[in-house]
């Protein structure tokens, strides 16, 4: 008796991150649109996700662990998390396994997964930095990826040139969001004005505002004691807004503090110019196309391992992206208030330095563009061509 095909196609996705969650629930209402009611969501995931049906096996919030002293300290729970992710992949037998983003969870779940069946494909949205430092996870991810989706245009030849698994192209969703980041006319006219706002961006996890926050402090007293004139603002997200506003309080310039992301957004639209941390803020502000300085500290034993590991000439996306190194960045040693307060100051005013960057942040759209067609979609397509074609029910 031939056995009936269950009609329903599984999806199984795995985000521990609010930026990857927000992905996933962006991808499962496409498919959704695709799939009708013929589609099951299971998986991990935080609450846009949970917004779109997905019953997530344990809160992300377990995960949320910041400091190398605490990574040791929950570890077995973390493997415990890791094993019981897998065990739930295989036992649901999906059409597909998406993992998005967060390589030291959802890479460990993958590989356990294609060891027990490797009948289940496995898509990874976000690629990690093989293109930084360690680039021999690309030639790993072969054994248990089948199709990675990049978020950055250089990554499919990155994939290529290291032998990695099939890579493509779907767009960086900050290019959805062009209309909140760049300024109307009256905006555009405060980013003229006489004043001008500058933004100051020390970073989103607490260990990274520690170490910048009072270089950065000092450097903007030094820009203020040469004579610079500036308004200064600093956006963060609320549940950091206590901590900052403790380590601004001996700041010699005050900023004006704006809490959240609409918040953030705005004050985006108004600045001339921007004092950041290096990461993905830097592609934020050069497709807002805000000028910048950037720079980068960390403890003494993690600086001692990222020197040996990174493969680059630059840690600045926004450099990546764009093929050339435009934006200074002051890392470690070099990332001094003298250092800081000298590039700020060109950033601000009419030099060659600022010229160069607003030219190289006007080829951004072309150089990130997918066409007509939104990232979500492009990775739905990948998704539902990479699906197991059918299975027995």
């Amino acid at each position: 008796m031939m056995q009936v095909r269950d009609p329903k196609r599984k999806i199984f996705l795995i985000a521990t991150e609010e930026s990857g969650d927000r992905l996933g629930s962006a991808l499962m209402k496409v498919l959704r649109q695709r799939l009708g009611d013929g589609v099951q969501f299971e998986g991990v995931g935080g609450r846009t996700m949970a917004r779109e049906g997905l019953e997530t096996l344990f809160p992300i919030e377990e995960l949320s662990i910041v400091g190398l002293a605490a990574v040791v300290q929950q570890l077995p729970k973390i493997l415990r998390l890791i094993r019981e992710t897998a065990d739930a992949v295989t036992e649901a037998a999906p059409d597909a396994l998406v993992i998005i983003d967060s390589p030291d969870f959802t890479h460990r779940v993958a590989r356990r997964v294609r060891a027990k069946n490797p009948a289940i494909p496995v898509i990874d949205y976000v690629s990690p930095s093989v293109w930084a430092w360690r680039p021999g996870r690309a030639r790993a991810m072969l054994g248990y990826v089948d199709h990675v989706l990049g978020l950055l245009p250089f990554e499919p030849e990155e994939y290529r040139k290291l032998g990695g698994p099939p890579c493509s192209y779907v767009g960086h969703p900050l290019i959805e969001q062009l209309s909140s980041l760049r300024p109307g006319a009256d905006e555009q006219k405060r980013r003229e004005a006489e004043t001008p706002v500058l933004l100051v961006l020390p970073g989103s996890r607490r260990s990274e505002i520690r170490h910048h926050l009072d270089v950065f402090g000092a450097a903007l007293g030094r820009l203020r004691a040469d004579g610079v004139a500036f308004e200064l603002m600093l956006p963060t997200m609320s549940h950091l807004e206590a901590t900052i506003r403790a380590g601004v309080a001996n700041w010699p310039v005050k900023p004006q503090i704006v809490v959240g992301e609409a918040e953030k957004r705005a004050a985006f639209r108004i600045a001339r110019a921007a004092l950041a941390k290096s990461g993905t803020v830097t592609l934020e502000l050069a497709l807002s196309g805000i000028p910048m300085v950037t720079a980068y500290r960390v403890g003494a034993m993690e600086a001692f391992i990222l020197r040996r590991a990174i493969q680059v000439s630059s840690v600045i996306l926004a450099n990546l992206v764009i093929g050339k190194d435009v934006i200074p960045e002051y890392l470690q040693e070099d990332c001094t208030p003298e250092k800081l307060a000298s590039a700020l100051s060109e950033v601000l005013t009419e030099t060659l330095m600022r010229q160069q960057q607003v030219d190289a942040f006007a080829q951004l759209d072309t150089i990130m563009s997918t066409g007509n067609t939104s990232p979500s979609v492009l990775a739905a397509d990948i998704v539902l061509a990479t699906m197991r074609k059918g299975h027995a029910g």
